[in-house]
């Protein structure tokens, strides 16, 4: 498969604001050409896979879905194995009841769902033979024909790193732009100029020109109740949002000599040897922000273009810890425990991720991605060079700041 079209075929950037982000496996920057002899470090990703659980846990509605039932969605089943634990939480946190069946191998909430909420779930289960399987989704409830509403990030009341953009998706398409940012304000304690860029018509993200300062407070404001955003479609909402902005940690990474250096207020902390994505499989060069974190979570080839002759995944590694989502296409900092530890710091292997040496289960605290993880709060920046391939889209995840400041801001309607 080419690079075309395998890019192609990848969920856009806007699914992921709101939480709702689409894939979860490695994808870089070059694709490798599928059907021939499989790589070694395919070969040790299929191993991998081998020793997951065979348990197979679906979510319904799939990740990323907008609009869904607020009846008949948050189903969640398993094959192969029984259901050990569902989560299901509003964006905010709030959780949702729910109930498990007799025999384990169902979950649904126990109540109707409201409308025009953001949902994730998570589901872990166990096999026969005990191995255990996680499964993550995200997805938005339906909002009246008539209206439309904003799914911003960061969250209400939260603390995210100095990178993070206010991300804003529309689920209505936006025709009047211009009086759909003027119902939009973005101010933070530090004084700095914020400015909104629109990356489609559903999708504007508002930033300084420089990361946020450390430990300043933004607050976003909605004014779009009975605003017109397209003809006789209005907005509902009216709310102040603020989120406190933490310490300053910037990580840079440098697949040339393999390493990643975490920073805090400028000065080095820990320097981490890393494995990048392999020369058939590049990283994307450029700024990246932190916009999810699992514990543990599936990576599966297939969701990102990497299939075998059969057209089945590469890999599909039901157990990845540590997990840290840099894009929407699906580019992550996490931990590799089925690679030889030999390989961190010397070689390049990966299918487009940066992986850090770590144990199965991810309960092991000495390890570096252990470390990493433990580090991190959401709206970090990581910084990756000398891939050798392209920098990635500003639009493709949280990741704005790579277009200069005049461009961002020829981007707004007002």
């Amino acid at each position: 498969m080419t690079d075309s079209k395998r890019r192609k075929g990848l969920v856009a950037a806007s699914a992921l604001l709101g939480g709702v982000l689409v894939l979860t496996a490695c994808s870089g920057g070059d694709d490798k050409a599928s059907g021939g002899g499989q790589s070694s470090q395919a070969q040790a990703d299929e191993a991998a896979a081998q020793k997951s659980s065979k348990a197979d846990i679906t979510i319904t509605p799939k990740d990323g879905s907008a609009n869904a039932s607020i009846n008949n969605s948050a189903a969640v089943t398993v094959s192969k194995g029984t259901l050990t634990g569902v989560t299901m939480t509003t964006a905010d946190g709030t959780a949702v009841a729910g109930a498990l069946s007799a025999d384990k191998t169902s979950w649904k909430p126990s109540a109707q769902l409201e409308r025009s909420t953001t949902y994730k779930v998570a589901a872990e289960a166990k096999d026969s033979a005990g191995l255990v399987a996680h499964e993550n989704a995200s997805f938005t409830t339906v909002s009246p024909a008539n209206s439309f509403i904003g799914t911003f990030t960061p969250e209400d009341g939260s603390t995210v790193g100095v990178g993070m953009p206010v991300s804003i998706n529309f689920d209505k398409q936006i025709a009047n732009k211009a009086a759909v940012q003027k119902g939009i304000t973005v101010t933070s304690s530090s004084g700095q100029e914020v400015a909104c860029h629109w990356f489609s018509t559903q999708r504007m993200d508002c930033r300084p020109e420089d990361y946020w300062k450390e430990n300043s407070t933004v607050t976003l404001k909605l004014a779009l109740d009975g605003v017109e955003g397209a003809s006789g479609v209005y907005g509902v909402q009216q709310k102040t949002v603020t989120f406190h902005i933490g310490r300053n940690q910037v990580s840079y990474v440098d697949a040339q000599t393999k390493e990643m250096k975490v920073t805090q207020d400028g000065k080095t902390v820990k320097t981490i040897p890393i494995s990048a994505g392999s020369p058939d499989n590049k990283t994307y060069n450029g700024v990246m922000v932190m916009s999810e974190k699992f514990k543990e979570t599936r990576m599966n080839g297939a969701t990102v273009g990497f299939t075998d002759s059969d057209g089945k995944g590469e890999y599909d590694i039901k157990d990845v810890p540590h997990a840290i989502r840099l894009t929407s296409s699906g580019t992550f900092l996490h931990g590799n425990y089925w690679g030889a530890k030999s390989i961190f710091g010397a070689v390049n292997t990966s299918h487009g991720c940066v992986g850090l040496s770590d144990t199965k289960g991810a309960n092991d605290t000495s390890t570096p991605a252990y470390w990493m993880y433990s580090h991190s709060i959401i709206g970090d920046v990581v910084v990756i060079s000398h891939t050798g391939d392209k920098t990635v889209a500003p639009d493709n995840g949280l990741n704005g700041w790579n277009m200069n400041w005049a461009d961002w801001k020829a981007g707004s309607a007002v």
